[in-house]
Protein backbone atom coordinates (compact mmCIF):
# COMPACT_ATOMS: atom_id res chain seq x y z
CA UNK A 1 0.00 0.00 0.00
CA UNK A 2 1.06 3.33 -0.66
CA UNK A 3 0.05 6.44 2.07
CA UNK A 4 -0.29 10.08 0.77
CA UNK A 5 -0.36 12.95 2.49
CA UNK A 6 -1.53 15.85 2.06
CA UNK A 7 -0.79 19.17 4.52
CA UNK A 8 -2.79 21.69 5.61
CA UNK A 9 -5.55 23.42 8.20
CA UNK A 10 -9.06 22.37 8.45
CA UNK A 11 -12.07 24.31 8.04
CA UNK A 12 -13.93 26.87 5.77
CA UNK A 13 -11.25 29.43 6.64
CA UNK A 14 -8.35 27.96 4.81
CA UNK A 15 -9.40 25.94 2.35
CA UNK A 16 -8.94 28.17 -0.71
CA UNK A 17 -5.40 29.17 0.70
CA UNK A 18 -1.90 28.20 -0.35
CA UNK A 19 -1.27 26.33 2.50
CA UNK A 20 -3.87 24.26 2.17
CA UNK A 21 -2.24 22.75 -1.58
CA UNK A 22 -1.96 19.49 -0.18
CA UNK A 23 -5.20 19.09 0.81
CA UNK A 24 -6.36 19.71 -2.53
CA UNK A 25 -4.11 17.58 -3.91
CA UNK A 26 -5.44 14.44 -2.27
CA UNK A 27 -8.67 15.82 -3.11
CA UNK A 28 -8.16 16.30 -6.89
CA UNK A 29 -6.51 12.87 -6.70
CA UNK A 30 -9.47 10.73 -4.94
CA UNK A 31 -11.77 12.63 -7.52
CA UNK A 32 -9.88 11.65 -9.94
CA UNK A 33 -9.42 7.97 -9.41
CA UNK A 34 -13.10 7.89 -8.31
CA UNK A 35 -12.18 7.27 -4.60
CA UNK A 36 -14.69 6.89 -1.73
CA UNK A 37 -15.84 9.83 -0.04
CA UNK A 38 -13.34 10.62 2.85
CA UNK A 39 -14.49 9.27 6.39
CA UNK A 40 -12.65 10.28 9.52
CA UNK A 41 -10.10 8.44 10.88
CA UNK A 42 -6.46 8.62 12.23
CA UNK A 43 -7.47 12.06 14.02
CA UNK A 44 -8.04 12.98 9.70
CA UNK A 45 -9.90 12.99 6.55
CA UNK A 46 -9.10 9.38 5.29
CA UNK A 47 -9.93 7.53 1.57
CA UNK A 48 -8.57 4.93 0.30
CA UNK A 49 -8.93 2.84 -3.14
CA UNK A 50 -7.13 1.09 -6.32
CA UNK A 51 -5.01 3.46 -8.89
CA UNK A 52 -3.46 0.92 -11.61
CA UNK A 53 -4.36 -2.47 -9.16
CA UNK A 54 -2.39 -0.78 -6.42
CA UNK A 55 -3.99 -0.15 -3.16
CA UNK A 56 -3.36 3.84 -2.05
CA UNK A 57 -5.14 5.47 0.95
CA UNK A 58 -5.09 9.16 1.03
CA UNK A 59 -4.40 11.32 4.35
CA UNK A 60 -5.84 15.06 5.67
CA UNK A 61 -4.53 15.58 8.48
CA UNK A 62 -7.46 17.23 10.83
CA UNK A 63 -5.15 17.97 13.51
CA UNK A 64 -4.21 21.70 12.13
CA UNK A 65 -0.71 22.45 10.57
CA UNK A 66 1.62 22.16 13.40
CA UNK A 67 0.80 18.54 14.87
CA UNK A 68 0.33 17.06 11.29
CA UNK A 69 2.48 14.21 12.56
CA UNK A 70 0.10 13.24 15.18
CA UNK A 71 -2.18 12.07 12.22
CA UNK A 72 0.44 10.81 9.95
CA UNK A 73 1.58 8.39 12.95
CA UNK A 74 -1.40 6.85 14.12
CA UNK A 75 -2.09 6.29 10.34
CA UNK A 76 1.17 4.34 10.33
CA UNK A 77 0.65 2.33 13.29
CA UNK A 78 -2.87 0.91 11.97
CA UNK A 79 -2.08 0.78 8.26
CA UNK A 80 0.11 -1.93 6.23
CA UNK A 81 2.50 1.07 5.55
CA UNK A 82 6.22 1.57 6.17
CA UNK A 83 8.38 4.74 5.75
CA UNK A 84 9.10 4.10 2.36
CA UNK A 85 5.55 3.74 1.11
CA UNK A 86 4.85 7.29 2.54
CA UNK A 87 4.65 10.06 0.22
CA UNK A 88 3.81 13.93 1.76
CA UNK A 89 2.56 16.65 -0.36
CA UNK A 90 2.44 20.19 1.04
CA UNK A 91 3.34 23.93 0.48
CA UNK A 92 6.62 25.70 0.09
CA UNK A 93 6.95 29.32 -0.68
CA UNK A 94 11.01 28.93 -1.25
CA UNK A 95 9.80 27.28 -4.66
CA UNK A 96 8.20 29.87 -7.62
CA UNK A 97 4.47 29.10 -8.20
CA UNK A 98 3.69 26.66 -10.71
CA UNK A 99 6.97 24.54 -9.90
CA UNK A 100 7.32 21.30 -8.04
CA UNK A 101 10.32 19.55 -6.10
CA UNK A 102 10.27 15.53 -4.87
CA UNK A 103 12.60 14.44 -2.91
CA UNK A 104 12.79 11.22 -1.43
CA UNK A 105 14.30 12.21 2.32
CA UNK A 106 15.40 15.27 4.02
CA UNK A 107 14.14 17.72 6.65
CA UNK A 108 11.72 20.10 7.07
CA UNK A 109 13.18 23.24 5.66
CA UNK A 110 11.00 25.04 8.24
CA UNK A 111 7.64 23.97 7.35
CA UNK A 112 6.07 23.40 10.68
CA UNK A 113 3.81 20.50 9.50
CA UNK A 114 6.74 18.41 8.02
CA UNK A 115 8.97 18.83 11.40
CA UNK A 116 6.11 17.40 13.13
CA UNK A 117 5.86 14.57 10.44
CA UNK A 118 9.32 14.08 10.66
CA UNK A 119 8.91 14.09 14.89
CA UNK A 120 6.33 11.84 14.99
CA UNK A 121 6.90 9.21 12.53
CA UNK A 122 10.77 9.01 13.85
CA UNK A 123 13.02 10.42 11.02
CA UNK A 124 13.24 11.91 7.39
CA UNK A 125 13.35 8.29 5.37
CA UNK A 126 9.95 9.21 3.72
CA UNK A 127 9.00 11.24 0.12
CA UNK A 128 7.95 14.31 -0.65
CA UNK A 129 6.43 16.82 -3.20
CA UNK A 130 6.81 20.37 -2.03
CA UNK A 131 4.51 22.37 -4.25
CA UNK A 132 5.63 25.78 -5.24
CA UNK A 133 3.55 28.72 -4.00
CA UNK A 134 6.45 31.26 -4.05
CA UNK A 135 6.02 34.77 -2.03
CA UNK A 136 4.19 37.37 -2.44
CA UNK A 137 5.57 41.20 -3.00
CA UNK A 138 2.76 42.38 -1.50
CA UNK A 139 2.23 40.75 2.00
CA UNK A 140 4.02 38.88 4.53
CA UNK A 141 4.89 35.05 4.64
CA UNK A 142 1.59 34.74 6.82
CA UNK A 143 -0.66 36.48 4.72
CA UNK A 144 0.43 35.06 1.53
CA UNK A 145 0.29 31.10 3.23
CA UNK A 146 -3.11 32.21 4.48
CA UNK A 147 -4.67 34.16 2.79
CA UNK A 148 -6.48 34.15 -0.91
CA UNK A 149 -4.56 34.06 -3.42
CA UNK A 150 -5.48 36.93 -6.33
CA UNK A 151 -6.64 35.85 -9.71
CA UNK A 152 -4.29 35.02 -11.66
CA UNK A 153 -2.23 33.23 -8.71
CA UNK A 154 -5.23 31.19 -8.03
CA UNK A 155 -4.70 29.84 -11.78
CA UNK A 156 -1.53 29.10 -11.12
CA UNK A 157 -1.75 27.32 -7.85
CA UNK A 158 -4.38 25.31 -9.81
CA UNK A 159 -2.26 24.37 -12.40
CA UNK A 160 0.88 23.25 -10.40
CA UNK A 161 -1.43 21.43 -8.04
CA UNK A 162 -2.94 19.22 -11.03
CA UNK A 163 0.89 18.87 -11.64
CA UNK A 164 1.47 17.13 -8.35
CA UNK A 165 -1.80 14.94 -8.85
CA UNK A 166 0.26 14.09 -12.29
CA UNK A 167 3.78 12.95 -10.02
CA UNK A 168 1.65 10.94 -7.53
CA UNK A 169 -0.30 9.15 -10.71
CA UNK A 170 3.40 8.18 -12.16
CA UNK A 171 4.64 7.27 -8.52
CA UNK A 172 2.03 5.00 -8.04
CA UNK A 173 2.95 3.56 -11.91
CA UNK A 174 6.82 3.78 -11.90
CA UNK A 175 8.16 4.90 -8.34
CA UNK A 176 9.25 7.83 -6.51
CA UNK A 177 12.17 7.83 -8.74
CA UNK A 178 10.70 7.91 -11.95
CA UNK A 179 8.39 11.02 -10.70
CA UNK A 180 11.12 12.94 -9.63
CA UNK A 181 13.32 12.35 -12.61
CA UNK A 182 9.90 13.73 -14.98
CA UNK A 183 9.22 16.27 -12.69
CA UNK A 184 11.93 17.81 -10.67
CA UNK A 185 13.32 19.51 -14.15
CA UNK A 186 10.15 20.81 -15.87
CA UNK A 187 9.90 25.05 -16.31
CA UNK A 188 7.32 26.02 -13.86
CA UNK A 189 3.68 26.01 -15.11
CA UNK A 190 2.05 29.08 -16.69
CA UNK A 191 5.22 30.33 -17.78
CA UNK A 192 6.41 32.51 -20.65
CA UNK A 193 9.42 32.68 -21.93
CA UNK A 194 9.94 36.50 -20.67
CA UNK A 195 8.55 35.14 -17.43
Amino acid sequence: MLLFVGLGNPGPRYAATPHNAGFVVCDRFAQRHRFPAFATKFQGLFARGKVGGRDVALLKPQTYMNLSGDSVAEALRYLPVQLPDLVVVYDEMDIPAGKLRLRGFGGSAGHNGMRSVIARVGGEGFARIRVGVGRSGDRDAVGHLLGKPAAGEEQRLSATIDLAVDALDLVVAKGFEAAMNRFNGLAAVGSTPSS
